[in-house]
């Protein structure tokens, strides 16, 4: 999960009417298939849940205040990792605790807390969670819960995007956007990186600052002892050239990478990154932007409220 959960709260009460709400992207709304699923987990939180939309663009946290106003002790983010992470942003250090629906294509900060796909199950483990408390990190004044990303992997993301657009939401289009876009790898970025202070220069095609442990754990990588210690996980590739990075991506599907082969680990809890170039493509949870060098990475001071499935 990349966190360090709190003592939990004692048995759960059922919720009053209105104590939940979940905020799903509109265009969930018109997917039958999405309409369905947040449908059915209405059905199971019953009275105690409303339902709200919002629109990609628009300020989230709008729509999460005013939920928190009118009494919900949770906030239940149905969708992707890109609409958890904006829920997450409204909710930090308050009271008001974060459950995941997932109904995303990787869904990883989902996957990481252990919740079904299944939107009924999912709904059931979220009635039946304690509430715990977690670090997130931040990406200058964004949080992010899975990963933050300079480099190659904004640029798969990018591709993806436009294949998206053309073939539909489908994994194998997402493996797709991975080999177009490193047949037109060129060259790696130079970057000064500065991790708590400690300084040094290097030319890497990615810089992955991890903040999950599940992503981690999934594809046999090491830095979850940083995760545990409440520190980012930052990952450097090694590859220099398009053919390494091809046998380093072989490596990381079979779960055969190495670090101080294929990557090199650094664990801080503040990154300062600074490219050769004065502008780049950063990820966060899914999303991009292109923004201007340096970049500024670190622990946030206010936990983050969520709810945790039970053993079960």
């Amino acid at each position: 999960m990349g966190a360090n959960p709190l003592p939990a709260e004692s048995t759960p009460t059922a919720p009053a009417p209105g104590e939940i709400c979940v905020i799903a992207n509109a265009k969930s709304g018109t997917n039958a298939r999405d309409a369905e699923a947040i449908e059915r987990a209405l059905q199971v939180f019953g009275d105690a849940a409303v339902l709200q939309y919002w629109e990609p663009g628009e300020d989230i946290t709008e729509t999460v205040r005013k939920a928190v106003d009118d009494g919900a002790r949770m906030v239940v983010a149905a969708g992707g990792d890109g609409t958890v992470m904006a829920t997450a942003q409204a909710l930090l250090g308050t009271d008001t605790a974060l459950a995941v629906l997932p109904l995303g294509t990787f869904n990883y900060f989902a996957r990481g807390l252990g919740l079904p796909e299944d939107p009924e199950e999912a709904a059931q483990a979220i009635l039946r969670g304690r509430r715990h408390q977690i670090s997130v990190g931040l990406a200058g004044n964004r949080v992010f819960l899975n990963n933050a990303s300079l480099g190659v992997y904004p640029a798969i993301l990018k591709e993806r995007e436009t294949i998206y657009r053309r073939w539909g939401r489908r994994r194998l289009m997402a493996h797709w956007s991975v080999i177009k876009t490193f047949l037109r790898f060129q060259r790696p970025m130079k970057m000064k990186i500065t991790a708590d202070g400690e300084t040094r220069s290097v030319r890497a095609p990615l810089l992955f600052v991890a903040r999950s442990l599940y992503q981690l754990d999934r594809f046999g990588l090491s830095g979850t002892d940083a995760i545990r210690d409440d520190k980012f996980a930052v990952l450097i590739g090694r590859a220099t050239s398009r053919g390494k990075l091809f046998k380093i991506t072989w490596r990381l599907i079979t779960g055969t990478m190495q670090e101080g082969r294929d990557y090199d680990l650094i664990s801080a809890r503040e990154l300062v990154v600074e490219t050769a170039r004065p502008r780049n493509l950063i990820a966060f949870d899914g999303e991009k932007s292109r923004e201007k060098s340096p970049f500024t990475f670190r622990m946030a001071d206010a936990p983050l409220t969520i709810i945790l499935p039970g053993p079960e």
